[in-house]
């Protein structure tokens, strides 16, 4: 029978991360790549596997995630807000180091939008009084 299998969603800005975690051997995969091919930067992978290394549990459980919309860091962060979602659900003693580093909350800051009469959402038009 196949072990238990922990999922969460998370979200930053315009991208949206399914994950699905169940105790393993630490790989990560990513729409079906590597994790290593997917962020081929060291800070994007340093972000994504934070609630990881906050909780002691860097080798013991496989992530399997999709993602979509956003660029590589929005997506980097939503993957590790919906890990540390998932984390919780398999230790509820996860809690309280997950929301000290502020990993549970879903960042809220989104593009402002753009106002008529403006040209971009605070920045007016070039006035010229003569």
């Amino acid at each position: 029978m196949s072990e238990q299998r922990y999922y969460a969603t998370g979200k930053r800005k315009t991208a949206i991360a399914r994950v699905w975690l169940q105790p393993g051997s630490g790989n990560i995969n990513v729409n079906k790549l590597a994790f290593a091919d997917y962020f081929g930067g060291a800070i994007d992978q340093k972000i994504a596997t934070k609630p990881f290394v906050l909780t002691d549990t860097i080798d013991k459980y496989d992530v399997v995630a999709t993602l979509k919309g956003g660029g590589k860091a929005a997506q980097a962060e939503a993957l590790r807000h919906g890990i540390a979602k998932a984390l919780l659900d398999v230790d509820v003693l996860n809690r309280q180091s997950l929301k000290k580093a502020g990993l549970l909350t879903r960042d809220a800051r989104v593009k402002e939008r753009k106002k008529y009469g403006k040209k971009a959402a605070r920045a007016s038009f070039q006035f010229s009084k003569r």
